[in-house]
């Protein structure tokens, strides 16, 4: 089993939007504080958004009001709902357990102008 699989990335253009997905197995999402971070071609990895066990959010300045984080515990799932896309959001993006360090292979995302 892989513990964390990311998917739902993709072409899309200026002000649209994507909903990222990242599906666990063999842990419970909500017993981990979850993270979703990006990176761009030619630039180190950056956080995005954190969920904790709790329910609380948590997000970088540049996506506030336009990301959110969220879970479905029935699933098993994260979720990043990314809305009012820019170019500058280009990246692949992985969600991790905090708590172990763990990755998934990560979701390239494209924004048009």
């Amino acid at each position: 089993q892989v513990p964390l699989v990311e998917s739902g990335g993709g072409l899309v253009q200026s002000g649209g939007s994507l909903r990222l997905t990242c599906a666990g197995s063999g842990f419970l999402l909500s017993d981990a504080i979850m993270t979703w971070h990006r990176q761009a071609p030619g630039k180190a990895r950056e956080w995005v958004a954190t969920m904790a066990p709790g329910g609380a959010t948590f997000y970088t300045d540049s996506v506030k009001g336009r990301f959110t984080i969220s879970r479905d515990d029935a699933k098993n799932t994260l979720y990043l709902q990314m809305n009012s896309l820019k170019p500058e959001d280009t990246a692949v993006y992985y969600c991790q357990n905090y708590d172990t360090t763990t990755w998934g292979q990560g979701t390239q995302v494209t924004v048009s102008s």
